[in-house]
């Protein structure tokens, strides 16, 4: 008979262990059981060290006396790495301490007092942060941007969009894009342009409702020299720069009127004329709208034309307030403070259950853009790892916050991932069961699982 392989036990976990007294004696009677402890002290090269290994659980040894200059190293250390996950050991008579115990609960996740008699307890503390590490780096690296289109929505909506979005982008027709004030619109209108066959030429933006009337012609349309007083020499408009590329027209709703028998005439020729000149261009740029306001109300007000609107509206993206997909706020709150933190260096850590529940509960009027506003201002007025609604200006939630069960908790991490993959990918199942790591197979159950059509 075959002989039968005989299964290699399992190699120990590894984790940090900071000794600042440098007490050898302490240290070495340390024994967790399938645990390894790589010792450093404040005189190691830290640094070197947590580079040479990715740790995701470290160990600190809190002394009695610890000193103020210990105490510095101790944070510097704590904020080196925002995936490392730390719990401390410590002397019981040191948490009547205000400052001790404020050390405590800012960087640590869990403590347990010497001598530590059982260390069963510390094993499942270490083993529950290492597990937890592994799924906030693992989120952390779904979040990253994907500089395409720095758009995330995993709601029904959202992912409805991404289904348009990749629709709209193999045709030239004209798209009209709606939705109020800070729900991404101009997001969207790059998405198409990155997708579509007119990614190689310019993406150009103009702001049909922030240019005086006086010179928004000029803006579009370019003009020649001696056109008017002060047109020292010829300026070429942004329509004509967007050649091979896309005119993105944000706000067309404030458009004015005069202005909007010269975009009807582009649209139906493809042609323009710079002001003061005679020669007839032509631009294939193609035309991407946008407005929050009722077009058809400013269409039976006489405040827009009727064959404007038609020619703008062959191909129409209706994008929903914030509010009205609560299922992409969380998400889109973990993506932006990935991001913000990162460029900001600044060692929070995420959101508590408190703020979690206030975000979705807040009505959010200013939609995406007032969500990126407090999340920016949140980092700034933190004192935290973990932002609070104090944080973010919002009010606390009378929703109560319940602990949830460990499964529960993966179940929530694992369709967080599936949403954010399938946004990133735009919806395309294959590039996002390659990001997780999955067969399209398994991705598809997921999405059953989670009701992700």
């Amino acid at each position: 008979m075959p002989a039968i392989a005989q299964q290699l036990p399992e190699e120990p976990r590894r984790a940090l262990l900071f000794d600042p007294s440098n007490d050898e004696g302490l240290s070495s009677s340390l024994h967790v059981a399938d645990w390894v402890f790589d010792r450093i002290t404040s005189s190691s090269n830290n640094l070197a060290l947590m580079k040479q290994r990715p740790y995701s659980v470290g160990v600190a040894l809190l002394p009695s006396n610890l000193t103020e200059e210990q105490r510095e190293q101790v944070e510097a250390l704590l904020n080196t790495d925002e995936h490392l996950s730390w719990v401390a050991l410590t002397n019981p008579a040191n948490l009547e301490k205000q400052e001790f115990r404020r050390l405590i609960y800012e960087h640590f996740y869990d403590y347990f007092s010497l001598p530590l008699n059982d260390s069963n307890h510390l094993k499942c503390a270490l083993g529950h942060l290492h597990g937890m590490s592994k799924l906030r780096a693992a989120e952390a690296n779904l979040l990253l941007p994907v500089e395409e289109f720095h758009m995330v929505g995993g709601s029904k909506q959202f992912l409805g969009i991404f289904e348009q979005i990749r629709r709209v982008s193999t045709v030239d027709a004209p798209v009209l894009i709606r939705g109020e004030t800070g729900v991404g619109k101009e997001m969207i209108a790059r998405a198409i342009h990155q997708r579509s066959r007119h990614r190689g030429g310019p993406f150009i933006a103009v702001n049909c409702g922030a240019l005086p009337e006086t010179l928004i012609h000029a803006e579009l349309f370019g003009y020649e020299k001696g056109a008017f007083t002060g047109a020292y020499k010829r300026k070429i408009g942004r329509i004509e720069a967007a050649q091979n590329g896309t005119i993105f027209l944000d706000e067309i709703g404030d458009l004015p009127q005069q202005l909007q028998v010269y975009l009807l005439r582009f649209l139906e020729q493809k042609t323009i004329e710079r002001v003061g000149g005679t020669q007839t261009l032509t631009s294939n740029a193609r035309v991407i709208a946008a407005t929050h306001v009722n077009l058809e109300q400013a269409v039976s007000e006489g405040r827009f034309r009727e064959d404007l609107y038609y020619r703008l509206n062959v191909l129409s993206i209706e994008v929903p307030r914030l509010s009205e997909r609560t299922s992409d706020i969380e998400l889109l709150a973990r993506f932006f403070l990935h991001k913000f933190a990162r460029e900001q260096g600044s060692s929070v850590r995420g959101f508590t259950r408190q703020a979690i529940a206030s975000m979705q509960h807040y009505d959010w009027p200013g939609n995406v853009r007032e969500l990126i506003n407090r999340i920016r201002r949140a980092l700034v007025m933190s004192e935290n790892r973990m932002i609070t609604p104090r944080d973010l200006g919002l009010p606390d939630s009378e929703a109560r916050v319940e602990i949830e069960p460990l499964e529960q908790v993966r179940a929530h991490a694992e369709e967080l991932a599936v949403r954010s993959c399938l946004s990133q990918s735009l919806n395309n199942v294959s590039h996002a069961a390659k990001q997780l790591g999955v067969s399209r197979v398994t991705l598809y159950r997921m999405m059953d699982k989670y009701g992700i059509r």
